[in-house]
């Protein structure tokens, strides 16, 4: 699903217009990244969370020149869902 296809989706079952739902959707993707950049969590209760993880320094393979290289630690953003998502989405093969 894509982002036009989730706000036509928002604005059929609640009779706003698109362009007010298209702002709405955009403003709030925008306050996620935001938070997310600023090293806030944002936990919304039933859907998920969008976390920060932390990545630990690694040893890799530049496997075109055959060498190894360092891999700084670094931090990543992630969705984590909720339990009564994800078992929700597991129900649905049943």
């Amino acid at each position: 699903m894509t982002k036009a296809e989730i706000v036509a989706e928002i604005a059929n079952k609640t009779g706003i217009e698109k362009i007010a739902v298209q702002s709405v959707v955009e403003t709030f993707m925008d306050t996620v990244k935001a938070a997310m950049i600023n090293g806030e969590n944002v936990y919304m209760r039933g859907f998920g969370s969008f976390i920060i993880k932390e990545r630990a320094e690694k040893t890799g393979r530049n496997i075109s020149k055959n060498v190894t290289i360092k891999i700084p630690a670094h931090k990543i953003p992630a969705f984590k869902p909720a339990k009564t998502f994800v078992s929700e989405v597991k129900n649905l093969s049943k």
